[in-house]
This record gives structure tokens, C-alpha cells and sequence, in this order.
């Protein structure tokens, strides 16, 4: 008999033994949600989707403007720099000074990725070897462990919806734990549970880096949408904050650009330079019409940034509005586009998968359970925001159906 990670490659019997890297990766706990989401949308059934956070609003059109001009130059098809142009790197290190008065280098602390989510796993690639322990905080975001597993690095998932506690718990692992954690990855607003902190507790990040030697990624991926008067702070505002890590942002949230996979590491320039020797041998740098439309984007559109934050709050509103109206005790996130929703009784008894799958099978709502996220989620759904207003009270209406349906068949 063959394992699983065997595949054969003809009927000789001939098997192709995978790495060890990919035999560590768990099963993918949100495959039978999307089989069956596919499987709808193949029969022509309608499903309200809120289980990524893939925003469906478009870009403002002066990037698409730009973007299209960009096309038309000949020069833009050849292979760009890995590490993205140089204006480019300068809109970035001049947003970060407008918007957290944190002076960069644009030569030496900021590299251009594919996306936050490449660049991450790259720098984890970059820092982390055998015998190297990453704290991710839980419920994780997957890529924030299977990153680190690529690796072939350790992963101490440490609960972050306190974030008091969160930094005790580092603190408490790094005197206890030989060797000490290389990296802690940090990733506020947090995806999935929404938690936010203010600036005081990277403060105390930075000092724990200090005193502890760990590295510090922070992903600030949703750092554009917050909501009321909340501003979400950046790690590399923190004094000292560039001499032990960096930030990881992304134009696919506040920009609407999910899709043109554009974002960028900033910060150290030591783990800079590491994420940019990776890259230098992985890929030959970023479509170079979206690196131009990204830099127009930085440069006149940050209106339509605040109107996208203003768009998913009052999303947020109405969403929340209906699941209160169900009987859910709803926390309503300060920033993000994610619902982290406890499920309630009593269909939290039966497991936030098969609950989930309840919804999309009988409701056409697709979320996500919140068992895959690890342990620590269970219990709960993540809920993204990314359909329109009317979209979002539809949906409340359809889970509402749902979870009648349920009470009266328990009631027979």
C-alpha cells in the first residue's frame, strides 16, 4: 500500500515520494467548503460568499487609467527587479511618513512583493531553518504557520484576543524555551478575530525583542480599514522598532487591488536584505504596469481609500445589525473586514465546520469555521463583509431561515 503523500505515476507501481515539507502540511480544513461552494455555482445556484476576504469593489478608475497607459508602452513587458522600481519604493516610504511619521530608506527598507502573503512566507523562508521556533498568534491566519512550516521552522501558537496577556505568554515561552524563539509574528488588526491594540503595546513588543534577541514580522495587512475614529497603529512607528523587524503591507484591502497581488515588506535592513536574496532567485520582480498604476495609487488616491474604510463600516453595521436581531452576541471588529462571529447555542455543539457547511448546503452562505483557524477557533465563524449592503441583509435572512428550520426540526 502506498501513503498518502505517494502518487503513482503510472500502474508499474512507480510512486513519487514527496517532500518532508509537504507530508508536515495538515489536510486543508476549508476544502469541503469550497468543493461544495464550486459545486453550487456549477449547477447555477446563487451563493452569497463571505468566506474570503476578497473584496469586490473595484479600483478607483485613475488606476485602472494608469494601468492601461502602462500597457501600451513596449518597455513595461520586460522582466522588472525583484525588489520593485525605485519610485515605487519611494511612494512607499513616503506614505509611511505621511500617514506614521516613520522615516524609511527606500534603497536599503523596502523590497516590493507579490503580495504580503509571498513576501511573508519568503522571509520566513529567509530567516527561519531547522531547529528555529516562530510564536504566530491564534487563531491563526494559515499562511502565519504553514509558512513557518515550509521552513521547516517550529510553530508556539499563543492566543492573542488578549493582548496583555499575549505579551506575557511570549515573555513567559522565551524564559522557558531553549532555544528561544527566533521570530514572533504579530498581526494587528488581527485576522481572523479583529483584535486591535494601541502603540503601547509595541512598546512593549520591542522591549521584550531586545531583551528575549527575537526578530518581530508584523503584518499589517489590514492597517486602511478601520472604523470608528480607530486608527490602527504601525509597528515601525514604535522607537527602536527598525533594529528588530519589519512590517508587511498590502494595496489589496484599502485600494481594492486583491487581485493585482502588489505589497511590500519595510523596516530592518538586514531582514530586508534577506527577503530581497530569496526573491532575487524565485522571480523576476512585479508585472511592471502594476508596479506605475500602484505608485499613481499611493500618490492620488488615498480618498478612495478612506471611502473604501467608510464603505465596509456601514457594511459592518447592517451585517451586525441582522445577526443581533438572530440572537448572536456580536463584538463589532474596530477594524478589518471580517465578523468573528460566536456561534450560538445550540449549533455551536455542532462544530463550526459542520455548522458552516449547514449554511452553504441549506442558506447558499458560504463563512468561514473558525475550526480552521486551529483550535482556538472553534466555536466561532469568520464572516467577510465584501458583498454590498443588500447582499449582507440577504444573507442575514438566509441563515435566519436556517437556524429556524433547525429549531423546528429539533422540536418534533
Amino acid at each position: 500500500m502506498r501513503g498518502e503523500s505517494e502518487v503513482p505515476s503510472s500502474d508499474d507501481g512507480f510512486t513519487i515520494p514527496v517532500a518532508e515539507r509537504v507530508k508536515r502540511l495538515p489536510p486543508y480544513l476549508f476544502g469541503k467548503i469550497n468543493k461544495l461552494k464550486y459545486q453550487k455555482r456549477v449547477a447555477g445556484i446563487d451563493v452569497i460568499d463571505l468566506g474570503m476576504g476578497n473584496p469586490t469593489d473595484p479600483p478607483d478608475p485613475l488606476i485602472v487609467e494608469k494601468m492601461s497607459e502602462a500597457l501600451a508602452d513596449p518597455r513595461n513587458h520586460r522582466y522588472s527587479v525583484a525588489n520593485g522600481i525605485a519610485n515605487l519604493r519611494k511612494e512607499v516610504t513616503a506614505r509611511y511618513w505621511k500617514k506614521y511619521g516613520v522615516r524609511l530608506d527606500p534603497d536599503s527598507e523596502v523590497v516590493a512583493c507579490i503580495g504580503s502573503k509571498e513576501g511573508f512566507s519568503h522571509m520566513c523562508l529567509a530567516l527561519m531553518g531547522p531547529g528555529d521556533t516562530a510564536i504566530v498568534p491564534s487563531p491563526s491566519f494559515p499562511v502565519h504557520v504553514y509558512a513557518v512550516m515550509l521552513a521547516a521552522g517550529n510553530v508556539i501558537e499563543l492566543d492573542v484576543r488578549e493582548p496583555d496577556q499575549f505579551l506575557s505568554n511570549i515573555a513567559y515561552t522565551c524564559e522557558h524555551l531553549y532555544p528561544k524563539p527566533k521570530v514572533v509574528v504579530v498581526n494587528f488588526p488581527h485576522n481572523p478575530s479583529a483584535t486591535v491594540i494601541e502603540q503601547d503595546f509595541y512598546v512593549e513588543l520591542v522591549r521584550l525583542a531586545r531583551k528575549y534577541s527575537f526578530m518581530v514580522i508584523s503584518d499589517f495587512a489590514y492597517a486602511d480599514i478601520c472604523f470608528d475614529g480607530y486608527k490602527a497603529p504601525s509597528f515601525l512607528a514604535t522607537p527602536g522598532a527598525t533594529e528588530i523587524g519589519v512590517e508587511f503591507t498590502t494595496m489589496s484591502k484599502g485600494y481594492s487591488m486583491a487581485g493585482w497581488r502588489i505589497g511590500f515588506c519595510s523596516g530592518n535592513s538586514e531582514m530586508v536584505r534577506a527577503l530581497s536574496t530569496i526573491k532575487g532567485y524565485y522571480d523576476y520582480g512585479l508585472f511592471q504596469p502594476v508596479q506605475i498604476a500602484a505608485i499613481v495609487a499611493m500618490r492620488h488616491c488615498e480618498a478612495a481609500v478612506d471611502s473604501i474604510a467608510a464603505e465596509y463600516q456601514q457594511r459592518r453595521d447592517v451585517f451586525c445589525d441582522g445577526l443581533e436581531r438572530l440572537g448572536w452576541e456580536i463584538e463589532r471588529p474596530k477594524a478589518g473586514m471580517f465578523i468573528w462571529a460566536k456561534i450560538p447555542e445550540p449549533w455551536a455543539q455542532m462544530g463550526s465546520i459542520d455548522f458552516a457547511m449547514k449554511l452553504l448546503d441549506e442558506g447558499g452562505v458560504a463563512v468561514s469555521p473558525g475550526r480552521g483557524f486551529g483550535e482556538d477557533g472553534e466555536g466561532y465563524l469568520r464572516m467577510a463583509i465584501v458583498e454590498n449592503s443588500q447582499r449582507l441583509r440577504q444573507a442575514v435572512k438566509q441563515i435566519g431561515k436556517v437556524m429556524k428550520s433547525e429549531e423546528i426540526a429539533a422540536n418534533k
